[in-house]
Order: C-alpha cells, then sequence, then structure tokens
C-alpha cells in the first residue's frame, strides 16, 4: 500500500487520504483581485493567465495597466486559485517573470461564467 501512495505523489495525483478528505471538505468560492509586476507586459503574459484560469475552470479578467502592471480578477474554489497563483507566478520559464504581486479578497459576482482579456 505505501507504493501506491508513494506513486501517487511522484505524479501528482491525490492520495487516498486526500480523496476522503476533501470528499467531506466544504469548498469556499472566492475572488481575488490581483497586480502582478515584472516581465508581464508584451511577452503573452495575459494570454498566459486566460489559458491556465480557463484549464482550472476560474472566472474573471486579465487586462494591462498603463503602469507596466497587469490586474486579474479571478474567482473560484479557494484550493484551485492556490494552484492557479502558483502556476502563474511561476511564468513560463522563458519571458515572463514576475518579480512580485499582491492579492486582495473582494466580494463574488455570483453570475459570473467565464474569463476574459481585457484591451485597453
Amino acid at each position: 500500500m505505501y507504493h501506491v501512495y508513494h506513486l501517487h505523489s511522484l505524479y501528482g495525483l491525490p492520495s487516498r487520504k486526500s480523496i476522503l478528505y476533501n470528499h467531506y471538505k466544504e469548498d469556499v468560492m472566492v475572488r481575488y483581485h490581483i497586480f502582478v509586476e515584472g516581465r508581464v507586459q508584451g511577452v503573452g503574459f495575459r494570454y498566459f493567465v486566460q489559458m491556465h484560469a480557463q484549464s482550472y475552470g476560474l472566472t474573471g479578467s486579465v487586462k494591462n495597466l498603463d503602469n507596466g502592471l497587469v490586474e486579474i480578477y479571478v474567482q473560484g474554489e479557494s484550493d484551485t486559485i492556490d494552484l492557479f497563483l502558483a502556476t502563474i507566478i511561476k511564468g513560463d520559464g522563458r519571458f515572463i517573470k514576475v518579480n512580485d504581486y499582491s492579492c486582495k479578497s473582494v466580494p463574488i459576482i455570483p453570475d459570473e461564467r467565464r474569463f476574459t482579456c481585457q484591451y485597453y
């Protein structure tokens, strides 16, 4: 049995223990307002954010600001947003480089259904 759990962790799959735990855990819907700074404009960062948000089933928006920052609103289950943030902060390993970010909880928008890339 130990090897089965070990293989799950190697491949990023949930262990039996976490599956049982998550079965009883109530998912919490949250929304965050995020500002990202670094090499995040002119390098495909908005598309990168939108692609990952959609793959995680999150809603919200992303847009460039005149001051060089990127503004993100993201909504979904808190654990999923944690994974999303870890992914976008890591960047693409080539062009995108996040130096810093700030994140603030804001009220959810119940009828929001998709993640969009906003232009000026």
